[in-house]
C-alpha cells in the first residue's frame, strides 16, 4: 500500500432499512435493495460488513435449548460455571475443545477454529416465539457465507467488492468485546509485513496485519452491541492491502498458540 493511497479517506455508511431476518431469507436480495434505497449504492473497492447474526438467522441457525438433552459433561460444566446445562450442552456440540471455565462463560475452540466464549452461541436480538427458548449458532461457513454474498452483490451492480461477516469477541488481555471478522470475501484479511521496512529502514520480523479484523471493528462502533438495529455498514475508500484471503486464515494454529 502507497503512502499516497494510506492518505485517502475512509467512509463508513451504515445501511438502514433492512428488514428482521428469518430462516430462508434471500438476504443478498435484502442487502440489495436496501443498499439501492438509501442512495449508497455499491462501488468498485467498497467493503460490505455483516453482523453475523443476520446471516445465521438467514441461514436457519437456530438451535431449540428445549430439543438438548444435557450431558453428564455438560451438567458437570455447568455446575462449575453456574449456567443452564442446556445452554452448556449446546456449546459442546459446537466446540472441539474446552479451553477454559469461568463464572457464567466456557471458552472453547469452536469447530471453525475460533477460541471464543460460549461457542458464539447467542440469545440476545432474535425472537423465542411461543415461549421456546431458542439459540442462535454461527454460520456453517462463514468464508463461504461472504464469498456467496459477493457474488451476488458484484453481479448485481457490477462492481467488485468484499465482504466481511463480523462478530463481538473478548480479548485475553483487556476488557470489552470488539468486532472481528468470522468470515471473509474480496478482502486481503491477512496481511504479512515480515521483511517489509519502517521508518527507520529495520526489517520487520514478525508483523502481520489482521485487515478483516480491523475492518470488522470499525463496522461495530456503527453497528452497537445492543438496540441499535444497524446490521449492516459499508466502508468506503479502503486502499486495497493485498491479494484475498479468507477469514479463516486469521486463525492461529494450536501449535503456535502460546496460551493453550
Amino acid at each position: 500500500m502507497s503512502s499516497a493511497a494510506s492518505m485517502q479517506p475512509v467512509s463508513c455508511f451504515p445501511i438502514p432499512g433492512i428488514p428482521l431476518v428469518e430462516p430462508g431469507d434471500d438476504l443478498a436480495a435484502l442487502m440489495e435493495a436496501a443498499l439501492r434505497d438509501c442512495g449508497v449504492g455499491l462501488s468498485d473497492g467498497d467493503v460490505l460488513v455483516l453482523a453475523q447474526k443476520i446471516v445465521s438467522k438467514a441461514e436457519g441457525r437456530y438451535l431449540d435449548l428445549a430439543a438438548l438433552e444435557p450431558s453428564q459433561r455438560a451438567r458437570e460444566i455447568a455446575a462449575r460455571t453456574g449456567k443452564d446445562p442446556h445452554h452448556v450442552e449446546a456449546v459442546l456440540s459446537q466446540s472441539d475443545e474446552v479451553v477454559r471455565e469461568g463464572p457464567r462463560v466456557v471458552v472453547v475452540a469452536h469447530r471453525l477454529g475460533f477460541v471464543m466464549a460460549n461457542a458464539g452461541i447467542d440469545e440476545s436480538n432474535i425472537e423465542h416465539p411461543d415461549g421456546t427458548r431458542r439459540v442462535l449458532l454461527l454460520p456453517e461457513n462463514p468464508d463461504a457465507s461472504a464469498a456467496a454474498l459477493k457474488q451476488r452483490l458484484d453481479a448485481a451492480f457490477g462492481v467488485e467488492i468484499g465482504v466481511v461477516i463480523n462478530d463481538s469477541f473478548g480479548r485475553p488481555w483487556r476488557n470489552g468485546v470488539v468486532g472481528v471478522a468470522l468470515g471473509a470475501a474480496g478482502v486481503a484479511s491477512l496481511v504479512d509485513r515480515v521483511g517489509a521496512t519502517d521508518l527507520f529502514g529495520r526489517r520487520m520480523q514478525v508483523t502481520e496485519i489482521a485487515v478483516a479484523d480491523e475492518i470488522a471493528a470499525a463496522a461495530s462502533l456503527l453497528m452497537g452491541q445492543a438496540d441499535e438495529g444497524i446490521p449492516a455498514v459499508l466502508i468506503r475508500g479502503l486502499p486495497r492491502h493485498g491479494p484475498s484471503r479468507p477469514a479463516a486464515d486469521l486463525v492461529r494454529p494450536r501449535e503456535r498458540d502460546m496460551f493453550r
